[in-house]
């Protein structure tokens, strides 16, 4: 995550691209504006989306894949974990 990059300058985040399994959350979404991170590549957005369209719309590229063995992986963690799933998604 972003807390274990060590200290890095706005500079860096401005080249960076963040990959995530999962669609960011409204609080990474957050991460991604403040620290002004231009694109984000999301392995799938079918078991949860978060707000990338309010991303896009602030000129981040959002590019989602939604590909079959991120949906099969989240799908097994929340079969395995509900729990830690509802937990995660604030329920």
């Amino acid at each position: 995550g972003l807390e274990h990059a060590g200290r890095l300058g706005a500079a860096d985040y401005e080249r960076a691209t963040l990959y995530s399994t999962l669609s960011p959350c409204d609080m990474c979404s957050g991460a991604v504006l403040l620290y002004k991170i231009p694109h984000v590549v999301v392995g799938e957005n079918v078991t949860f989306q978060g707000p990338e369209e309010y991303v896009r719309s602030r000129g981040v590229t959002v590019d989602v894949r939604n590909d079959p063995e991120c949906i099969a992986l989240m799908r097994d963690f929340i079969a395995a974990r509900p729990e830690l799933w509802n937990e995660d998604i604030g329920e």
